[in-house]
């Protein structure tokens, strides 16, 4: 089973008792305001098995990964990656709202790069909507750097909003 450890996480794959985890993290405002409008419950639930099933680099959906606090037992968030073309991913990560400003996001996606760069992933993307000035942030200290900004891509709260392409390349 896939595992993936740092000094204060445990990263392990998501599973079906997960679920309660996945339900909140789409419901609590803190966590979306950036990210989605509030979706039904049954396409959250879609979202969810979607990312059920084993991953390997070839799998079109996503890796999806809970974080787990080591001193506590307690869960975090979920991060992981999405293969969007050979060598190329997309990263992701949502975290609970008491575990914000803790660096426990930075520390968990540099698990994911050097996961991502062992699959043999050249470069990697993240989409950030324009405002989401934490994950800005955390993407940058990981790396990543403001590729491109797409206007008026993304309809959140009834407004259209840029959408913010952070790239990485993992070879160099």
């Amino acid at each position: 089973m896939l595992e993936l450890h740092t000094e204060r996480l445990y990263l392990r794959p998501l599973n079906e008792a997960d679920w309660p985890l996945f339900l909140r993290l789409h419901r609590e405002p803190d966590t979306m305001r950036h990210v989605f409008d509030e979706l039904p419950e049954s396409e959250v639930r879609r979202g969810f098995e979607h990312r059920l099933p084993q991953w390997s680099p070839e799998a079109e959906h996503w890796l999806c990964l809970v974080m787990v606090d080591k001193a506590s037992g307690c869960d975090v968030g979920v991060t992981g990656l999405r293969v969007l073309r050979p060598g190329h991913a997309e990263v992701g990560y949502l975290l609970l709202p008491q575990w914000h400003g803790k660096g426990l996001g930075s520390e968990s996606l540099r698990a994911i790069l050097a996961f991502a760069a062992d699959k043999g992933l050249g470069s990697l993307e993240a989409t950030v909507t324009d405002g989401n000035d934490g994950s800005c942030r955390l993407l940058e200290k990981c790396g990543f750097t403001l590729a491109r900004r797409v206007p008026q891509a993304y309809l959140l709260r009834n407004t259209l909003h840029d959408d913010l392409i952070y790239t990485l390349d993992l070879r160099g």
